[in-house]
């Protein structure tokens, strides 16, 4: 195999698959509103089952599904047809996919889960289907060919079917209002649970905060900000903030004046500084010093001096 034939296949799989997708947004109706209220007022949990590559794309939805506010289980068709089926209560809902709908497994399942009268789900390219003859509700999926050379494979189908999964996890977040701090309270580990859960108070220690009185010397600023070693100090009058020293205005300093250290500080600042709330997202924190091409922020909470905050002390976080 050549280039050529590579780029010339790659085009083909993406254009079956484009028109896949096509064809299931002009096979989603207003049943799928339906579904969509449906899921989201059960008491219990969303059930996922499918059998072979079905059974791996629903363990995918099932995971979707949990990290996006919807409290859901992944059951393997054959297992539940083996002693799973009593992790089923008449509370949950099962959706079941399956491309044909007709398999032995499916059949059998779909029969039993009808007499306990729990509520089914299709997702199936087969209308006629024994799954979607007997479900509560069914999500078409046309597939007229697989990715699959020999139409064969589930490739175009399997994509599908894991796009239907995703449409229904967005529209339940979405109805559910599942906002930013909902998902943080899913994901605190990692890097996005950091970025969505690190406040700026988070990363400061108040113990090693710099300060100076606006009537101390710029020699004071210049010790305090090379003890703390933090790049700046606060200027504070009568403990409120009235400006902010960085090691660049110690540089201008020096620059401008032939012997700086004895001038007071109140002469030094020209602007009030910028400063940011505690419980403001170090990611947040990060935006802003982005913005403003600076590398510290104050951090105050009721507007009472509480830290200073660094660009190495977000980047040092992982963020």
């Amino acid at each position: 195999m050549n280039n050529n034939q590579s780029k010339k296949i790659s085009n083909q799989v993406i254009d079956i698959q484009l028109d896949a997708i096509k064809k299931l947004r002009e096979s989603i109706d207003d049943d799928f509103d339906k579904i969509i209220k449906h899921l989201s007022k059960i008491k219990g949990r969303i059930i996922i089952t499918g059998i072979g590559k079905s059974a791996i794309i629903g363990m995918k939805i099932s995971s979707t599904l949990n990290s996006t506010g919807s409290p859901s289980i992944f059951m393997h068709g054959s297992d539940a047809l083996h002693g799973d089926l009593g992790t089923i209560t008449e509370k949950d809902t099962l959706i079941y996919i399956s491309k044909s709908g007709n398999n032995t497994d499916t059949v059998e399942l779909i029969n039993n889960l009808n007499k306990r009268k729990i509520d089914v789900i299709a997702i199936t390219a087969n209308k006629k289907s024994n799954l979607a003859n007997n479900s509560k509700y069914t999500i078409y999926t046309p597939i007229y060919k697989e990715a699959c050379p020999n139409n064969l494979a589930p490739t175009t189908s399997s994509s599908i079917q894991l796009l239907v999964g995703d449409i229904i996890a967005i529209c339940l977040m979405t109805l559910k209002k599942f906002d930013e701090k909902s998902f943080a309270n899913f994901h605190p580990a990692g890097s996005l649970g950091k970025k969505l859960t690190t406040t700026v108070e988070d990363l400061i220690n108040p113990e090693n905060k710099p300060l100076v009185k606006i009537n101390s010397k710029f020699s004071d600023a210049i010790n305090e900000i090379s003890s703390k070693m933090l790049g700046a100090t606060a200027v504070l009058d009568n403990d409120k903030i009235a400006g902010i020293i960085t090691d660049g205005d110690v540089r201008r300093m020096l620059e401008k004046f032939s012997n700086p250290l004895d001038i007071t500080i109140n002469k030094v600042i020209v602007k009030a500084p910028k400063t940011v709330n505690h419980d403001l997202l170090a990611i947040d924190a990060l935006q802003i010093m982005n913005d403003n091409k600076i590398t510290n922020l104050i951090v105050t909470k009721k507007d009472k001096y509480l830290g200073m905050l660094h660009i190495h002390d977000i980047i040092n976080a992982g963020l």
